[in-house]
């Protein structure tokens, strides 16, 4: 009997696995609730809907920071907890991981760590640059052509990566994402109108104004706490004050993107110049974002279909495919520095 072979995308806020049996591609809330401090409650989406909502006694953690698994512990123990959920996982399956290319060896090796030490007793571990992943899942001829850049926008990182020659040349982590906007959002509110919301609540106004739009005079009623009062209450918050917000944040993305272009060699930068910018991951999704991107950068850019699940379908073109399987690197092997 063939054995089965998962695709893992482990994202900052959300995990995305693809099931070569099933050929499905299926994605839950990276969160688990703790209660007491030492019993597993919840996790995935059931844990993310008691975020800042759960009592005292349960503590609801991200495992995920920055891209890089921060708790390993509650991470397995997140893992294990998915694999319970009818999700029909076999024992003895091989696995291929999206990993960040700008982190440490050790950094890289706790994901494989992860699925070797759970429940599912993984038969193989092999890794595949997200970069590269993404590039896969956007249909582009990744081994052939002359430069590409990706932009992959997550929950709490930016990942950006220039590729030729079916490589990484060159690859940033920028500590921006997703959360970081939504904190700017409360933050700001906060400051104007000495109004406290909660990070769900500035996400729900980040999701619905975005960068750029038409309507500039729209507002959105929110419930959140007056900070003179201590009272709950609703009040009006302006678009303007939204993508003011969101837009301080992103400009540091835009500067990360021109810093890695300078350092790009003449023959890929004019290759990316000529192909243009592809934006993935869940914030990509940002209305009016790639419109701002564009004027930022003066290059063309353009979304995946489905931003949110790009690296993951790469991920499974990878797995189906024997002339894109060499892309997966297995870590068991002594000479998998394949990072530098």
């Amino acid at each position: 009997m063939a054995r089965n072979i998962y695709g893992l995308d482990l994202g900052s806020y959300e995990i995305k696995v693809y099931d070569k049996k099933k050929d499905t591609i299926w994605k839950e809330k990276d969160v688990i609730a703790i209660a007491n401090k030492k019993e597993v409650f919840a996790v995935g989406d059931e844990a993310f809907e008691m975020y800042e909502k759960a009592p005292a006694n349960i503590q609801v953690v991200f495992p995920m920071k920055h891209g890089v698994i921060s708790k390993f512990d509650h991470m397995q123990y997140l893992l294990q907890g998915l694999l319970k959920k009818d999700r029909g996982f076999a024992r003895g399956a091989e696995y291929v991981i999206a990993v960040p290319t700008d982190v440490t060896e050790v950094e890289k090796k706790a994901f494989f760590d992860l699925v070797i030490h759970s429940t599912a007793r993984a038969r193989e571990v092999n890794i595949v640059e997200r970069g590269i992943a993404d590039a896969v899942g956007l249909n582009l001829d990744v081994q052939n052509t002359k430069g590409l850049f990706i932009v992959n926008m997550g929950g709490e990182t930016t990942e950006l990566s220039v590729l030729a020659g079916g490589g990484i040349v060159l690859n940033r982590l920028l500590k921006v994402g997703g959360i970081t906007l939504d904190h700017a959002v409360s933050q700001l509110v906060r400051y104007n109108h000495d109004f406290l919301i909660g990070r769900v609540t500035a996400e729900v106004l980040r999701k619905r104004f975005g960068v750029f739009g038409e309507n500039n005079t729209a507002s959105m009623k929110v419930a959140g706490r007056d900070l003179i009062t201590g009272v709950p209450q609703q009040r009006e918050i302006a678009i303007s004050l939204v993508r003011a917000a969101v837009k301080e944040p992103l400009e540091e993305c835009v500067r990360g993107i021109e810093s890695l272009l300078d350092r790009t060699p003449p023959e890929v930068r004019k290759a990316i110049y000529k192909n243009g910018i592809f934006l993935t991951g869940g914030l990509a999704n940002l209305p009016g974002l790639e419109v701002y991107m564009e004027e930022m950068t003066g290059i063309r850019v353009r979304t995946a279909i489905d931003p949110d699940i790009c690296a993951v379908t790469g991920l499974k073109q990878i797995i189906q495919s024997k002339e894109l399987k060499k892309l997966a690197y297995s870590m068991l092997d002594e000479n998998y520095r394949w990072m530098r």
